[in-house]
């Protein structure tokens, strides 16, 4: 028998033998059939504490295995932890190169832009009373103060030239959050010195037009006058298009641009002074060279939808020492600009400008009048006083097809205090108009004739005109 067998007839044994004690009569009488009802309900305990037993083991085996995915976890946290802490440890990756500019090339962190036109210029002019020197301004764009007066005889040239051919560089970098810009732009119409030949390889000098650099608001450099609104030059295939008419100055200064919201901008310069005066007697200008005092401008711009406005305003110091004992005049002008748009593509507009001042002729008419008139016998310089005008309208006719039609005015004004007799050779007025054509058959190409008529008179009444057909050929790129 087996050691479970011998205890669970103990077991009921003991039962027995305690019913016993209570009622022996009772205990004697139901001894078999209580005994199988003993032996089944410890065979139930039994097997409830074996399913228990069963539960406690699946519970343990489930903490287990709870723990080990917990210790599974926390291996995996330190390992996370560390593979973080190596990233760190790691130098930050360089920055990305910047993205290519869209046109022109980059040189370290400048964006370099080249642009410019190739112009082929052919023309025939007609002088009324006189000629005009080869190889001079005046035959290659129309200066009204080198128009011949007088009495001699007509004169017919015809001139081909591609001088007028210019480029310019824009640069750009950005400099610890602020915006650094530079323009360099060079042409060969306007060098000084020795030129080419006619007869041979016509080679002319580079010279130099502008050149400034740009930091957030500020301009350093060589650029037009602040003095000067460019957007009243009319399309045309002449060098300036109305030379007596406008405000046309390009000099090193310093400027200040302030945004002022709205379309407005305010322009305040400190620009290269230089007096060219006229000795009485002789109306031969002369660069003095004598200057201490800046000249200052100031022009109020506005851009918008429908055009453009612009208002400026110069005060200067005319100065001449050329007898040891120095003499000077003030200077103050103000100018009235402005572009109205004839339609939403902006290829139609009228353009105008107007000045008045006193002893600014060299910013007016390319100096067609002296900046003051030198006495000597006085020692003093007397005023002279300018007033200029120029328009200009464009009219889109077709396709690529345009028409400009432009004047230009000026008319000077000399001190009650000079005699005429001794100013008689002196400019007193002038005036041109002309109309032209353009036709771009395809983008950058541009096809122009022109035609012009001009007058200048002296103070002494004597005068001169000229009538000039012109051809232009141009490739912007």
């Amino acid at each position: 028998m087996t050691k479970k067998a011998v205890a669970k007839q103990a077991g009921i044994a003991a039962l027995l033998a305690a019913s016993a004690l209570v009622a022996p009569q009772m205990a004697w009488a139901k001894t078999p059939s209580s005994t199988a009802g003993i032996e089944a309900r410890l065979d139930k305990l039994e097997g409830e504490v074996a399913e228990l037993k069963g539960d406690l083991a699946d519970a343990e085996a489930e903490t287990a295995a709870a723990n080990a995915r917990a210790e599974a976890a926390e291996a995996r946290a330190a390992a996370a932890d560390q593979k973080l802490a190596a990233i760190e440890a790691r130098p930050a990756p360089a920055a990305p190169p910047p993205p290519p500019p869209a046109d022109g090339f980059r040189a370290g962190s400048t964006t370099i832009k080249l642009g410019g036109y190739i112009k082929l210029l052919a023309g025939s002019t007609r002088f009324s009373d006189g000629e005009v020197a080869t190889n001079s301004l005046g035959r290659d764009f129309y200066l009204p103060q080198t128009i011949p007066t007088g009495n001699a005889p007509a004169s017919r040239t015809t001139d081909f030239t591609a001088k007028q051919s210019r480029f310019w560089l824009n640069l750009g970098t950005d400099v610890a959050g602020h915006a650094v810009k530079g323009y360099l732009e060079v042409d060969f119409q306007t060098s000084p010195g020795t030129q080419g030949s006619q007869r041979t390889t016509n080679g002319y000098n580079l010279a130099l037009r502008r050149a400034y650099m740009q930091v957030d608001r500020w301009t350093f450099g060589q650029d037009w006058s602040t003095f000067q609104y460019t957007g009243a030059l009319p399309e045309s295939t002449d060098y300036v298009g109305g030379a007596e008419g406008t405000v046309f100055v390009r000099q090193p200064l310093v400027r200040y641009s302030a945004p002022l919201g709205g379309g407005l901008t305010l322009h305040l310069g400190i620009e290269n002074p230089e007096s060219g005066t006229a000795t009485l007697g002789s109306p031969t200008l002369i660069e003095n060279g004598d200057d201490h005092l800046p000249d200052f401008t100031a022009r109020l711009a506005y851009a918008g939808k429908s055009g453009e406005l612009s208002v400026a305003a110069l005060g200067r110091q005319v100065r001449n020492d050329t007898s040891g004992v120095a003499a000077d005049a003030a200077g103050y002008g103000v100018s009235l600009g402005g572009k109205l748009f004839l339609n939403q593509e902006k290829s139609g507009d009228v353009r105008v400008m107007v000045t008045y001042g006193r002893n600014i002729s060299r910013y007016v008419g390319l100096n067609f009048a002296p900046d003051a008139v030198y006495v000597p016998a006085t020692n003093s310089l007397e005023n002279v006083d300018v007033f200029a005008a120029i328009g200009a309208v464009r009219i889109p006719v077709g396709p690529g097809l345009r028409v400009n039609l432009m004047g230009s005015y000026q008319t000077v004004d000399y001190s009650d205090t000079l005699a005429l007799a001794n100013i008689a050779g002196f400019n007193k007025r002038s005036w041109s108009a002309a109309a032209n054509l353009f036709y771009s058959p395809v983008k950058n190409i541009d096809l122009g004739v022109e035609y012009r008529h001009g007058e200048r008179e002296l103070v002494s009444g004597a005068s001169g005109t000229t009538d000039r057909i012109e051809f232009a050929a141009k490739y912007s790129f």
